[in-house]
């Protein structure tokens, strides 16, 4: 899935230190890795975010500056900062190249070590500017080191940039595949995928319905067949209609499989199109063994947003829900531009089994401080997500560090990840007055021992 910023959000620069990642032996057995974002096959999760450089080194293009996980479960001390310029990455560090904007981890050659999938939709081909590449940064004992360039399998004169990237087993040969989005399709790069590059074939998912324009991927498993689905999220432009759907694919061992379409929100309007379907997580909210579809839409109402969640069942998705901050039991009121679902993610607070939901509002006005923003998390449990105990955080809930003011959109990233391993989800919150780490609890988010955190540990947690 996509890596999404609110776009009235001022960029956010890097802080962290660059240092040498320690050495780590080689798996015993070339074994796939356990985390595919465990770039140094140490056997913990490490942190990929989008970055210009560190204190000591800038990039013109921009880079992945890789925060490697420690034994603790959280980040560490040691980093890495890989671009254009690093040895063995093709291309060159150019300006606007915008390399890394766009990431997704696994472990492509299946050595140990997680790889990691980077767009670069600045860079040059040929003659053709800004056309956009993507690239698969390998994991080694040291970190990532050297890259592939994954081939542009598109018509010729489309562009090559992609705007989202996605990974999953989708054949359920044991191989990781690679889907991506350009210009308007979805692609599915089959494994295996090695340094000598794709072995695979390309299946170009485009729809019959010539309006449908794709712009987000979701991947995940909805039933229990051992594959990984793709949800593929799309604009639908008409001469009257500006509208988004959901397009669920069933992987599938010879070929991927078209099924169901979810509306997901529609507007009257002439032409045009704005990437309004949002993004989302695949996860099992009501522990039926089937993953859940959730997806934020932002651009609901008027840029009040909505969240629609809609259920996974052996032969695919089929219910659906919708909530929005009028839902009976979510704290707020819809409003313009609070951006309800701009950023959501997954995990179990509780560790009661059940997924539970975060969700950003990181427009919402609280008290005078218009777009200072907030979280809301919901709760999984037998019937699903529900809006029962939901939980409503801002810099004005008692323990939140920070000063509540106008414009910080706080919220505006958010990660749910269990990194002290207690079984419980911990909610990572990126605010422009500093980014928080709130530990999840038996009851739920808790503010006890909140702890501020470097905003690019955030970014860099792939979901």
């Amino acid at each position: 899935m996509r890596q999404r910023t609110l776009p009235l959000t001022a960029a956010l620069t890097t802080a962290l230190l660059t240092a040498v990642p320690a050495l780590t032996a080689p798996p015993a057995a070339a074994a796939p890795a356990r985390h595919t974002d465990d770039f140094n096959g140490d056997g913990h999760r490490d942190y990929a975010a989008f970055s210009y450089g560190t204190a000591t080194r800038y990039s013109d293009g921009g880079g992945v500056l890789v925060t490697f996980g420690t034994a603790a479960g959280g980040p560490g001390t040691k980093t890495q900062f890989i671009d254009q310029a690093s040895a063995g990455v093709p291309g060159a560090d150019e300006s606007d190249d915008f390399f890394g904007e766009f990431r997704t981890a696994a472990d492509f050659n299946k050595d140990g070590y997680g790889d990691l999938a980077v767009s670069a939709n600045g860079e040059d081909v040929g003659s053709a500017k800004d056309n956009g590449t993507v690239t698969i940064l390998w994991g080694s004992p040291k970190g990532l080191a050297g890259g592939t360039t994954v081939p542009f399998k598109g018509p010729k004169g489309a562009s090559g940039e992609a705007v989202d990237l996605a990974t999953g087993d989708f054949d359920g040969n044991g191989h990781p595949d690679l889907a991506l989005v350009r210009a308007g399709k979805a692609y599915v790069y089959r494994g295996a995928i090695t340094k000598s590059g794709v072995k695979g074939a390309v299946t170009v998912l485009d729809k019959s319905d010539s309006h449908f324009h794709a712009t987000a991927l979701i991947s995940g498993k909805v039933n229990t067949d051992g594959k990984t689905d793709l949800v593929v999220i799309g604009d639908v432009v008409t001469d009257t209609t500006l509208a988004s759907d959901a397009w669920f694919v069933s992987g599938g061992k010879t070929k991927l499989y078209p099924g169901k379409t979810l509306r997901i929100e529609s507007v009257k309007a002439n032409g045009g199109q704005a990437e309004r379907g949002g993004d989302g997580v695949i996860a099992d909210f009501d522990k039926d063994g089937d993953g859940d579809i959730a997806i934020g839409t932002p651009v609901y109402d008027r840029t009040k947003g909505r969240v629609t969640l809609w259920y996974g069942g052996a032969s695919g998705p089929s219910k659906s829900a919708r909530f929005t901050q009028a839902t009976s039991g979510i704290t707020g009121t819809p409003e313009s531009y609070d951006a309800f679902g701009d950023a959501i993610s997954a995990g179990d607070v509780n560790g009661d089994g059940y997924r539970d939901l975060a969700i950003a509002a990181p427009g919402e006005s609280v008290g005078s401080r218009a777009q200072a923003g907030g979280v809301h998390v919901l709760y999984g449990g037998s019937s699903g997500l529900t809006t029962k105990n939901s939980q409503w955080l801002a810099r004005d809930t008692a323990g939140v560090a920070g000063d509540l003011s106008t414009g910080e959109y706080f919220g505006h990233t958010i990660r749910l990840r269990d990194t002290d391993r207690d079984g419980r989800a911990d909610l990572y919150v990126i605010g422009e007055n500093g980014s928080l780490v709130l530990r999840g609890s038996t009851k739920g988010v808790t503010t006890t021992g909140a702890t501020v955190v470097e905003g690019d540990t955030v970014r860099g947690m792939l979901q």
